[in-house]
C-alpha cells in the first residue's frame, strides 16, 4: 500500500463555531486523513499565523511543517497530497500554484470549485498539463440516504430515470453539492443547455461570495434527462430535498437524519421507506468516505469520483444557470465566458442586493 505524505492549504479558526465567513474544513479533512493508516501530516500554511499553529497541535503536525506562506511549505514539507481549504475565491490561483509546484501528486480541494467559470477551467487544465490529480470535496454523494437512492435507482425501482428536481439552500455554495448529486444520479452526463432567473434583493455572502436568495433553473442532459433546480421559497414546500421521477415512479431522498429515501412506484413492492438510521450502523461520516476515496484513488492509480471532470459538469450548469439570468434567455453549451456572471451583475449594479442591517 503507497504511503502518502499530507499538508494542508488554509486551515482556518476554531472549527467550533462554523459560520458564513469559515467552517475549518481542514479539521474535518485531516481528521479523515488521520484514520487512514497510510497518511502522514507533515504540514500546515494559513496567512494567519495562529490558526496554523492551533491546528498542528491539534493534529501533531511538527512545528517545522507550521508556515504562513503555502510555497514555502511545498518547498520544504514536499508533500504528496494537498488539500487546500480556503475560500472559493482563491481556489484558482492556489490550486494552479499548488499543480505548478512540481511537488505533489495530488490535490484535494474544498468546494465550490472557483469563484468564475474561467478559473474553474484553468485549475482543471493546469493540474492535467502537471499530472496532478485534482478533486473537490462533493463528498455528499458519498453520503448513505445517495448511495442507497442511486441502488434503487439502478434496479429499476422507479423505471426509467425522467427528471431530476432539488430544492435545498442556494444554486452556488450548497447549489455545487447539490447539481454535483443530480448529475450523480444521471451518471454525470453532460447537459446540453440551462435556462433559469433569479431573485438577489437581500445581500447574502457565503465565504466571500454572492449567492443569490432565490432561483429558478432548468437543463436537459445529453440523455434526454431534464435537470430542474427551486431554491428559495420553494424549500418550504419541497417534500423531499431531491426528487428522481422515472417512467414508473418517483423517488425522495432527503438530508435530514430522518426519512431519509420514500419510494412511490406503479409496482407497491417496491414501494417503502427507509430511514438514515437503517442506512448509518456506524459514525463514519461523507468526509471520511470521501477522503478515503481520493487516497485509495491514488494509491491504485485510478480516477476518483470526485475529480475535475465531475465538478466541472456541475459548475458549468451553475454558472450557465446565472448567464441565462444575466442574458435573460437560454444559454446552450459548452459555457463560453470567463466570469461568474451572479458577481459581475452585482459589480455593474444590474443586481443591488440591500446589505444586512441596511434599513
Amino acid at each position: 500500500m503507497s504511503e502518502f505524505d499530507v499538508a494542508f492549504v488554509g486551515t482556518g479558526a476554531d472549527p467550533d463555531e462554523p459560520s458564513v465567513d469559515g467552517f475549518a474544513m481542514a479539521y474535518r479533512h485531516a481528521a479523515a486523513y488521520r484514520e487512514l493508516d497510510n497518511c502522514r501530516l507533515v504540514g500546515a500554511a494559513d496567512i494567519v499565523p495562529e490558526n496554523a499553529a492551533a491546528f498542528a497541535d491539534e493534529y501533531d503536525i511538527p512545528a517545522d511543517g507550521v508556515f504562513e506562506d503555502y510555497e514555502a511549505m511545498l518547498a520544504e514539507v514536499e508533500p504528496d497530497i494537498v488539500s487546500i481549504c480556503t475560500p472559493p475565491a482563491t481556489h484558482a490561483d492556489l490550486v494552479v500554484g499548488t499543480a505548478e509546484s512540481g511537488v505533489v501528486d495530488a490535490i484535494h480541494c474544498e468546494k465550490p470549485m472557483a469563484l468564475t467559470w474561467g478559473g474553474a477551467r484553468r485549475m482543471a487544465r493546469v493540474c492535467e498539463e502537471e499530472d496532478v490529480a485534482l478533486t473537490f470535496n462533493h463528498m455528499r454523494r458519498f453520503g448513505a440516504p445517495f448511495r442507497a437512492a442511486k441502488r434503487k435507482l439502478d434496479a429499476g425501482v422507479i423505471g426509467d430515470l425522467r427528471r431530476i428536481e432539488y430544492s435545498w439552500g442556494n444554486f452556488y455554495d450548497n447549489g455545487t453539492h447539490a447539481v454535483d448529486m443530480c448529475n450523480y444520479f444521471n451518471d454525470e452526463a453532460a447537459a446540453k443547455w440551462v435556462i433559469g432567473q433569479l431573485d438577489y434583493t437581500e445581500e447574502d455572502v457565503r465565504f466571500g461570495t454572492h449567492n443569490e436568495n432565490q432561483v429558478l433553473a432548468c437543463w436537459e442532459y445529453e440523455n434526454g434527462v431534464f435537470g430542474m433546480a427551486a431554491t428559495g421559497p420553494a424549500e418550504e414546500v419541497a417534500e423531499g430535498d431531491w426528487r428522481l421521477v422515472g417512467s414508473d415512479g418517483f423517488m425522495d431522498v432527503h438530508l435530514t437524519d430522518k426519512l431519509a429515501v420514500e419510494v412511490y412506484s406503479t409496482d407497491p413492492e417496491t414501494c417503502g421507506e427507509q430511514t438514515f438510521e437503517e442506512m448509518v450502523p456506524g459514525e463514519t461520516t461523507a468526509i471520511d468516505l470521501a477522503i478515503a476515496d481520493v487516497v485509495q484513488a491514488q494509491s491504485e492509480g485510478r480516477t476518483s469520483e470526485l475529480c475535475a471532470e465531475n465538478a466541472l459538469n456541475a459548475t458549468e450548469i451553475i454558472f450557465a444557470g446565472y448567464e441565462s439570468a444575466r442574458r435573460r434567455g437560454r444559454v446552450e453549451l459548452p459555457l463560453e465566458i470567463d466570469d461568474n456572471p451572479l458577481e459581475s451583475m452585482v459589480d455593474d449594479g444590474q443586481l443591488s442586493p440591500t446589505a444586512t442591517g441596511d434599513d
